[in-house]
C-alpha cells in the first residue's frame, strides 16, 4: 500500500466565493461607468467658461451611480453566499 495514496489534502477555505468575486466585478462596472458619467465638459481654452461642467449628468446621476457601485461591493464583501445542499 502506498502512503502517499493514503493522505487527504485539505481544499484551501478561501475567504470569498465566486459570487463574492461575480459581484465586486458588477460594483467595479458600475463603479467605472459613474466615472466615464462625470467626465467632458471642460473646455480646450481655459479663457472660454463651458456651462456644461454643471449638467444633470455630472452633478447629480454621476455621483449617484458611484455611490451605488461603492453599495454593490461593500455587499459583495459582507455576503455570505449560499451553501449548496
Amino acid at each position: 500500500m502506498n502512503k502517499e495514496s493514503n493522505t487527504i489534502t485539505p481544499k484551501p477555505d478561501f475567504v470569498f466565493r465566486k459570487e463574492n468575486y461575480v459581484m465586486m466585478a458588477i460594483g467595479l462596472g458600475v463603479i467605472a461607468l459613474g466615472f466615464i458619467l462625470m467626465s467632458g465638459g471642460g473646455s480646450n481654452d481655459p479663457e472660454v467658461f463651458n456651462p456644461a461642467i454643471y449638467s444633470f449628468r455630472r452633478i447629480r446621476l454621476a455621483p449617484t451611480v458611484v455611490l451605488i457601485g461603492f453599495g454593490i461591493e461593500v455587499y459583495a464583501i459582507l455576503m455570505t453566499p449560499k451553501k449548496k445542499s
